[in-house]
């Protein structure tokens, strides 16, 4: 007979921890205690299932070849005991006992361990907001919520839809909205979209690409009450204006299912999850945890953070099994890493932004670049903005995020291994990146953003971003801003709304002695390359004062002047 473990919780990190642990060591007796109905759903796709992307909800719930893995798939193919509806509520480590609540009958019953797993997962935050119990008001972390979402909009009673938060959930909602024809406005109390993510910049990037779509974001916006008329929703009321509504999303963020461990006394961290050591062993050496509801390491500042991700829970549930079944396995940490889909653009971060890396202590410096997926000669290719961070003193890759309607994922997943493998930015800018037209310019954006970077390390070229520079100007800064393009790209892809003066980049070495040595200049292009070559010719010729806008007019995240 083998270890008796009990699991709970069997959505991801618990359904992984079964699974795995039956393959490699058949013997373990593996019982799960599943509060809810559904087992081992893919939570990440329940905004596709909404959006109507993902047709039938036991889709998200099912293996490659369509067997939904429910509690007979567990007990016929993985011999694991599952008991769904039933909910944890105490655990006796003295005794090696964990009681649960039959949610359908109301009886208590008592579950022995050898091994206890806690994936108790997170839950979404309802704030206090008078008229958040109104019909129609939802939260979206688990499969009755989708349902309830899809069931209202397919009533056809839904035209006008608030999601109150702009972070991931909130964002990855509003595609799935419009895609059934509604009307979408977000409101969070953040200027920008995903504030703990991206810098302020990139979320000026998304604003942009929501705008387009008809996606109203009402940034830096305190929402005082949602309104009801008669007991049905109106509206959404903020501290500036009054959204009309016909279903609301709560989407300000989630807190870890941690309580039933604190009550047994296992130690919590600062972010409130369960603190758990590299082997996912919780403070008592019986019990692990993993998932939404523990705390991981953080690899660039070696400190505890919490990251509630899909990914991260099937990982951990690994490690969890290793080592229940004596495999010495360690969980490395996590990089931040977070990547969604808006409409035709993609946007994630790794690592850490320049602020953030500051705040930690590094000696940081970042450059953003915009560049093309594939080269211009091949159908559909697009741009992609990568913003990398690296330590001047170390010159370690610290972070970078991305943006833009060409192949960035892939090119997010090259900067999250550069990061977890501790590359610094010139073996980054070295990596044997594959090179086919149909798959990458000659030069990957990714080296190319990584020798942008080692350029403004090693004092090659002064750059300007287009917030400071626009933040610089404002407050009284006045450059000589001398754009480099055609006059016919002027015309036909804007300008800066400021004074400038246009030389094209082969009228530069002519026209250069007009310009004033003793002013700070700004050069620039589209995308900045000739903006570069502008700095370079400029340097050449003994001017001392000039700085290239990064991303150049394809990188201003404001408003241009056509």
């Amino acid at each position: 007979m083998g270890k008796k473990v009990l699991i709970i919780g069997g959505v991801a990190c618990g359904g992984k921890t079964a699974a795995r642990l039956m393959r490699i060591d058949p013997e373990a007796e593996v019982t799960i205690l599943e509060k809810g109905e559904y087992l081992s759903y893919a939570g990440c796709g329940l905004p596709y299932y909404v959006g109507g992307v993902v047709k039938e909800y036991k889709d998200l719930m099912s293996t490659p070849i369509g067997v939904v893995r429910d509690a007979t798939f567990f007990r016929k193919v993985k011999h694991v005991d599952v008991h769904t509806g039933h909910l944890a509520t105490k655990i006796d480590r003295k005794n090696h006992t964990v009681t649960a609540l039959d949610v359908a009958s109301g009886e208590e019953k008592k579950f022995s361990y050898d091994k206890l797993v806690i994936a108790a997962g997170a839950s979404p935050i309802r704030p206090p907001i008078p008229g958040a119990d109104l019909p129609r008001v939802f939260t979206l972390w688990n499969m009755p919520d989708a349902l309830a979402m899809r069931s209202a909009i397919d009533s056809g009673n839904v035209r006008r839809a608030v999601i109150i938060g702009g972070g991931l959930i909130g964002m990855e909602v509003v595609e799935a909205l419009r895609n059934h024809g509604l009307e979408v406005s977000v409101v969070d109390l953040m200027e920008t979209p995903l504030p703990t993510m991206m810098e302020k910049e990139f979320g000026l990037y998304l604003i942009k690409a929501l705008k387009t779509r008809g996606v109203n974001f009402y940034g830096g916006e305190k929402v005082q009450e949602i309104v009801g008329c008669g007991g049905e929703l109106s509206s959404v009321r903020t501290d500036k204006r009054e959204i009309p509504a016909d279903m609301v999303l709560m989407a300000v963020g989630v807190r870890p299912n941690t309580a039933i461990a604190k009550d047994a006394g296992l130690e919590i961290g600062e972010k409130g999850g369960i603190i758990v050591d590299a082997h996912m062993r919780t403070s008592d050496p019986d019990i692990y945890a993993g998932g939404d509801c523990v705390e991981a390491k953080h690899l660039i500042t070696g400190e505890r953070t919490w990251q509630p991700m899909g990914s991260v829970a099937n990982r951990q549930g690994r490690v969890i099994a290793d080592n229940i079944a004596g495999i010495p396995s360690t969980f490395r940490g996590v990089a931040g890493t977070a990547i969604m889909k808006a409409f035709e653009y993609t946007i994630g971060k790794t690592g850490l932004t320049k602020e953030q890396a500051i705040k930690e202590g590094f000696d940081a410096e970042a450059v953003t670049i915009v560049d093309a997926d594939t080269p211009h000669f091949m159908p559909g290719s697009a741009p992609i903005t990568i913003r990398l961070v690296a330590d001047k003193k170390s010159r370690k890759v610290l972070g970078a995020q991305v943006f833009g309607p060409g192949r960035a994922d892939k090119r997010l997943d090259t900067l999250a291994t550069a990061v977890t493998g501790g590359l610094d930015v010139d073996m980054l800018a070295n990596t044997d990146l594959a090179y086919a037209p149909p798959y990458s310019t000659a030069l990957d954006p990714v080296a190319h953003a990584a020798n942008a970077l080692r350029n403004k390390m090693d004092g090659l070229m002064k750059s300007i971003g287009p917030s400071e520079l626009k933040q610089k100007i404002e407050g009284g800064w006045e450059p000589l801003l001398v754009d480099v393009r055609t006059p016919g790209e002027v015309e036909n892809q804007g300008r800066l709304p400021y004074e400038f003066v246009n030389i094209p980049l082969g009228m530069l070495w002519e026209k250069a002695r007009e310009l004033p040595k003793d002013k700070d200049i700004v050069t620039y292009c589209k995308v900045s390359v000739r903006g570069w070559d502008a700095y370079a010719i400029l340097s050449r010729l003994g001017f001392e004062k000039v700085f290239v806008l990064e991303g150049g007019i394809a990188g201003w995240p404001f408003d241009l002047v056509k």
